[in-house]
């Protein structure tokens, strides 16, 4: 059974209504843990918006031009395997045989 994640925009500090300039996925699109998923352009700085899970992207729910706040939902995944959390830590077992 796959588990459906909202990926929100994270704390941006006081900005509300930050234009959309750049959507870096589509459906379809496997990304990973910080992995660009928009990039937003406010008065004084530009930001790209982190995917906070790793999977599969079922639906976007911004588009360019869109003006989104922190809390916004911006994609939905479909999440990787519980394992994909572990593996970082079974890279480091380089132990002779």
């Amino acid at each position: 059974m796959s588990q459906m994640i909202e990926v929100k925009v994270p704390d941006i500090g006081d900005y509300t209504d930050v234009p959309v300039i750049d959507v870096c996925v589509k459906a379809g699109d496997v990304v990973k843990v910080d992995d660009a998923l928009v990039t937003l352009e406010s008065d004084k700085a530009t930001m790209d918006v982190p995917s906070s899970a790793a999977g599969v992207v079922k639906e976007v729910r911004v588009k360019l031009g869109d003006k989104i706040s922190e809390g916004a939902v911006v994609v939905v995944l479909e999440a990787a395997g519980a394992s994909a959390a572990a593996a970082p830590a079974a890279v480091s077992s380089n132990a002779p045989a």
